[in-house]
């Protein structure tokens, strides 16, 4: 019997480890639709880095926002290759083996905000490498080899706002119009680290004052240029980024040998031949403004010539074109002007106007920088001829009623305690200082009779006042008071001193 209760216990417990296995085997986590082979998939991430892919997966799951394809041994691209990543807004395609891009190879990319082609070996790029490109806001060139750029090789860029071409092998850049690259979004360029040893001044001082703060030039092969050491050692007394945080890497050639390199900011004996050239003429220099809160404020952007196209920058970095800001606090009117109802405190910084147009020799740029201040509340001037009639007038009053004012009646027949006099208290004192104090009847019978005889003139004394206490003197009837004065002249007051009885 025994026996055959545990080959029961043992077949009731098969069932219930089978089932246990298919649950377990139904709760497997399913491999994504189209997540391609060795490559992550979560939501809509699509991670395929490091794994040594030289070319790109022939299936995409077209759920992916953000592709990563860095640290792969990647040469080409396919022309397409986005067309079933339609919601794509990051393509990270660095650290690979690309050395050109070729047409049509971001078609179907028009969502795509940040592309990272660093560290690669790109050599060149051609006027329609970028195309399809329209929303793109970071593009990431740098640690290439880039050589040579179209001269339209940014123009499908338009809202493009950093642009990093670092560490590349770059001799000229078009400051003029930037590779076609429109400098109404643009608030970071980076050439750093590359060959540059021709660079425009006048072109530089035309830039925005928003984009040179962002003009990343250092470590460049600079020439030792007058003009040149004039326009950056402004801008880096004026505090601007990118000039004051790389200021001991900024470098030029002090002769034409590329190991005469000196730093610009330490050496500033290399240029004691320079003149002394104001630096208000090399950049036109910012307007100054003070606007008070609370008032209205117009700005004009004054061009050479008439300007087809004028946007504004604020000094939050937004971009101002008609009919005005987000909040709704600053227009621009029809005719390019910027017009602030009520200035507030948020409007404090650099406005910057941008003007394009065919007859404009090149985009013309003008800066106002506002100041905003709180109006002053002074205080009243202190009137001391009013504050003087005001005291005669209280003074008047005041004379007026003592003179012709009813007396109280009610004040006479009221009975008021009387409060003890300066005699009686100096009749308390002498007591006091007696040496030899009266007798007790004596003391009691006389109570209220006091006399005070002052004789500051005696022999003896010093000068000093002499108090005693006498009898018959009522302390309750002062006018009784006598002044007798002893003395052989009646006007000789001081010889004897007073008595008072």
């Amino acid at each position: 019997m025994a026996c055959l209760g545990l080959l029961g216990a043992l077949l009731c417990m098969l069932p219930v480890a089978t089932l246990g296995n298919r649950d377990s085997e139904g709760f497997l986590p399913a491999v994504p639709h189209n997540c391609p082979s060795k490559c992550v998939c979560a939501a809509d991430l699509l991670i395929c880095a490091g794994l040594g892919l030289q070319d790109v997966p022939a299936t995409l799951p077209a759920a992916a926002a953000e592709l990563d394809l860095s640290h792969n041994a990647l040469q080409r691209l396919r022309p397409g290759w986005l067309a079933p990543l339609s919601r794509l807004h990051a393509l990270r395609l660095g650290h690979n083996e690309l050395d050109a891009l070729g047409h049509g190879v971001f078609n179907n990319a028009s969502s795509l905000k940040l592309l990272d082609l660093s560290s690669n070996a790109l050599r060149a790029l051609g006027p329609h490498d970028l195309d399809g490109l329209e929303a793109l806001e970071m593009l990431f060139l740098f640690n290439n080899r880039l050589a040579h750029l179209d001269e339209h090789a940014f123009h499908s860029l338009s809202a493009l706002s950093r642009l990093y071409l670092g560490c590349n092998e770059l001799m000229t850049f078009s400051f003029n119009h930037l590779h076609g690259l429109g400098a109404i979004h643009l608030r970071t360029l980076d050439l750093s680290s590359n060959r540059l040893g021709r660079v425009s001044v006048p072109e530089l001082a035309a830039l925005p004052v928003f984009l040179k703060n962002g003009l990343y030039l250092h470590n460049n092969p600079l020439p030792c240029n007058c003009r040149l050491y004039h326009l950056l050692q402004r801008w880096h007394q004026r505090g601007l980024s990118a000039v004051r945080d790389f200021a001991r890497e900024y470098t030029c050639l002090a002769f034409k040998v590329p190991t005469s390199r000196v730093r610009f900011f330490e050496h500033s004996r290399v240029f004691e031949n320079c003149s002394a050239a104001p630096a208000t003429s090399l950049e036109q220099p910012e307007e100054q403004l003070h606007a008070q809160v609370g008032r209205s404020l117009r700005l004009y952007c004054n061009t050479s010539a008439p300007a087809v196209h004028i946007a504004w920058v604020s000094p939050k970095h937004e971009l101002l074109v008609a009919p005005g800001s987000r909040d709704g606090s600053i227009a621009v009117l029809a005719d390019g002007s910027l017009a602030i109802g009520k200035v507030q405190e948020q409007h404090a910084g650099v406005f910057v106007c941008l003007a394009t147009g065919p007859r404009l020799h090149h985009n013309q740029t003008f800066e106002y920088n506002v100041s905003v201040h709180f109006p002053h509340l002074e205080p009243e001037a202190f009137n001391t001829g009013f504050t003087t009639l005001l005291g005669c007038a209280v003074g008047l009053v005041l004379v007026l009623l003592y003179l012709f004012a009813p007396p109280c009646h009610a004040c006479r027949s009221h009975h008021w305690t009387r409060a003890p006099s300066s005699l009686q208290e100096l009749s308390a004192q002498s007591s006091v200082l007696s040496a030899t104090p009266p007798d007790a009847p004596s003391r009691k019978a006389s109570v209220h009779k006091h006399v005070v005889f002052l004789e500051p003139g005696r022999r003896g004394l010093n000068g000093r006042v002499q108090l005693a206490v006498a009898e018959d003197f009522d302390l309750s009837n002062t006018m009784g008071l006598r002044f007798l004065a002893g003395s052989e002249s009646a006007s000789s007051t001081g010889s004897e001193g007073l008595m008072m009885t």
